[in-house]
């Protein structure tokens, strides 16, 4: 069913199994200054799928992108290429994660000096609490997206790891469990608040429980919800329900021939090293 193969960044897993459609979920606005967003993706386990909530993390160090990780497609076989960060964002597999994650490149913001500058069209983040935003709708793929490939790259933080083994251990997370409707969609940062996919604080976690900065009434909470979902349709087009992003993942998920570097990763570390 499955193959592990050795790797710099730990484990290359390799199985015959497609990962599960990705869900479609609200993004808790951006805890701290600084701190980057890492979309939430499949990973797979001991019991099969598990969802690895999306969340806000501090990068290694100042201008520093991160690049997502994907499942690949080549002779039968779907292979994950672990994600990493680099000086640019690199190839992941052309699957839109959204939140600046549109298939191709990365339109969340920039690095200005020493600070990030965060793009309040595809991104959440509270103006209160970090006032360095923009605002670009019309944000391209750039040519130097191939070219990240071959840069020096950095393995995820040791929060990063952590994260992604936390939700392994929780049943509700399991793809054979939630059929695809992960109880936790994300986190605003690493051992922190949880969300569901309406952007919701998770309920029965100790990390999920409300705070008093969270509005009291359920239907304010329920507004402050459709406001999200709104703005968010609005910066797509205006056009795309639920729904119709759920479509668009099944699309994005269906097999496709992988990048030259999904079918062997561990070449492919070979040829970063050299």
């Amino acid at each position: 069913m499955r193959r592990r193969k050795a790797s710099r960044a730990g484990i290359a897993i390799s199985i015959n199994i497609a990962p599960p459609v990705l869900p479609v979920y609200t993004q808790p606005p951006c805890p701290q200054d600084g701190y980057l967003w890492t979309p939430g993706y499949w990973a797979w386990g001991p019991a099969g799928y598990y969802w690895v909530p999306g969340v806000w993390v501090a990068p290694p160090r100042v201008g520093v992108l991160w690049t997502p990780g994907y499942w690949g497609f080549a002779n039968g076989i779907y292979a994950w290429n672990a994600g990493y960060w680099g000086p640019h964002v690199g190839f992941y597999g052309g699957v839109n994660y959204g939140f600046g994650f549109g298939g191709a490149g990365f339109a969340g913001g920039v690095w200005a000096g020493n600070s990030f500058r965060y793009n309040t069209a595809v991104v959440n983040v509270n103006t209160t609490v970090v006032r360095n935003v923009y605002v670009d709708r019309t944000a391209r793929p750039t040519p130097e997206q191939q070219m990240a490939m071959h840069e020096q790259h950095m393995q995820a933080t040791p929060n990063q790891i952590s994260h992604e083994q936390m939700p392994s251990h929780d049943r509700t997370q399991l793809a054979s469990v939630n059929n695809g409707r992960p109880g936790t969609a994300a986190m605003d940062s690493v051992n922190g608040r949880r969300f569901n996919q309406q952007g919701r604080t998770a309920q029965g976690v100790a990390s999920g429980r409300s705070t008093p900065t969270d509005t009291p009434n359920p239907e304010n909470r329920e507004a402050n919800v459709n406001r999200q979902v709104r703005t968010e349709r609005a910066a797509n087009g205006g056009t795309l329900t639920p729904q119709e992003r759920q479509q668009v993942n099944r699309q994005q998920n269906a097999p496709r021939p992988a990048h030259p570097a999904a079918a062997k990763p561990a070449e492919r570390e070979e040829r970063e090293k050299k």
